[in-house]
């Protein structure tokens, strides 16, 4: 992982979108269950830290800061040392934009997660006014990404598709300008509100959660639950489960 990016972090622009970025996140892992969570990318930031499974590790490649952190493991995404099935929930914080073959790092994740399991993904809108910013020419580049590298929620839709996924909710954020102090950025603020409200597949980074399903698997629940099940009268219509709008948000 290019270190600018983790440096880039640290900058105000990059301090607005780790705030948003953290609070999306924490809600999409904190009712995430199981035994394992891996964050693949940025070992220094904790973005596992509202969820309660029990053994959590930070992998990164060679390249990345290492920071002090413990439970770090090095290496590659596009091959996880993981077995087949073996994680609850994978968190990866603009991964697909820093590594070589961003659909293979996708297969991995799919092969390492257990049926049900989660993942979370956060990245660079290319279609943002951050996006279009860096596509003018004569303009000196602001973001740590180029815009080619950058993975819209459309194409990352189509590779969940392709594999055994299922999107969950997804968010966009951080509609103000491009600015590179804090006083600016605060100036522009209203635009959160406004932005989410009138463009809101606009925002200059997205979080998305998504769901690995597996064809033909039932769960089974307890024989009390499934004698309950009998006894309800035939014909009876079942309720229906909240669904999430996707054309509202990712």
């Amino acid at each position: 992982m290019p270190i600018e990016l983790a440096e880039w972090l640290e900058t105000p622009a990059g301090r607005y979108v780790r705030a948003w970025e953290q609070r999306q996140v924490d809600a999409m892992v904190s009712n995430a269950f199981g035994y394992h969570a891996i964050q693949i990318g940025l070992p220094h930031w904790n973005l596992l830290q509202a969820n309660r499974i029990p053994y959590k590790a930070w992998a990164h490649s060679p390249s990345a800061p290492f920071g002090t952190r413990a439970g770090r493991l090095v290496c590659e995404p596009e091959q996880l040392p993981f077995d087949t099935q073996s994680i609850d929930l994978i968190v990866m914080p603009h991964t697909l934009e820093w590594c070589a073959d961003p659909h293979q790092v996708l297969r991995e994740v799919e092969r390492v997660l257990m049926p049900e399991g989660r993942v979370v993904l956060t990245g660079f809108n290319p279609y943002s006014l951050w996006g279009l910013r860096e596509s003018l020419p004569g303009l000196d580049l602001r973001l740590p990404v180029s815009v080619p590298s950058q993975v819209s929620p459309a194409r990352l839709k189509d590779w969940f598709r392709l594999l055994s996924f299922e999107l969950d909710r997804g968010r966009f954020g951080c509609y103000a300008p491009l600015c590179s102090t804090q006083a600016w950025l605060h100036r522009w603020r209203f635009m959160e509100h406004a932005g989410d409200r009138w463009w809101p597949a606009g925002g200059a980074v997205y979080a998305i959660a998504a769901v690995k399903r597996v064809a033909g698997m039932r769960l089974v629940g307890p024989a009390w639950r499934q004698s309950r099940r009998r006894r309800v009268r035939r014909g009876a219509v079942a309720p229906v489960a909240n669904r999430i709008n996707e054309d509202t948000h990712v």
